[in-house]
């Protein structure tokens, strides 16, 4: 009897028989497939070689192709809107931010990472490749890396928001 397996962990490899992998491309994760072999180990040199005379699928192609997606889609989401702030609903600076643009008139694009599932950490993971930022809340305008909390509020004070917001609405 097949199983059914969701990931949402990195693991160092994963192999399957080349004929019991099945892709759900609409199912919540992409790494969703059914088999009835699965076996999760650490990768030696000698089981590199056996995985490739044998034909094994390695997950880790499947997880780049997917963070290469998520890359991509963010990207698209940044150019695509005016403001954007990546937030988690319980944090507090992440509040103040979305507070401050409120007061200024300024509707962004807020995406919840901590309502997003799985996909969440995933998100984060990419937003601090692109950024080097790994905390929230993470504020794009005009396509354009902000920073986070102390960033946004400190170009408030100088002035120098606002005139950024005009011209991310402006473009």
């Amino acid at each position: 009897m097949a199983a059914t397996s969701q990931f949402t962990r990195s693991f160092t490899s994963v192999s399957l028989s080349p004929t019991a992998l099945y892709h759900f491309p609409n199912s919540p994760s992409c790494l969703s497939f059914v088999s009835n072999k699965l076996y999760s180990h650490k990768t030696s040199s000698r089981r590199v070689s056996s995985i490739r005379k044998h034909g094994a699928f390695k997950i880790h192609a499947m997880t780049a192709s997917f963070g290469s997606r998520l890359e991509e889609t963010v990207k698209k989401t940044i150019t695509d809107n005016p403001v954007v702030v990546y937030s988690k609903t319980w944090c507090s600076y992440s509040s103040e931010v979305k507070s401050l643009f409120n007061r200024l008139g300024v509707q962004p694009l807020v995406v919840e990472l901590d309502q997003m599932g799985a996909q969440g950490p995933q998100l984060q993971k990419v937003l601090e490749r692109l950024t080097g930022q790994h905390t929230v809340p993470n504020v794009f305008i005009g396509g354009k890396h902000i920073g986070g909390c102390s960033e946004t509020v400190k170009l408030h004070r100088k002035g120098e928001l606002e005139a950024l917001l005009e011209e991310a609405k402006s473009a």
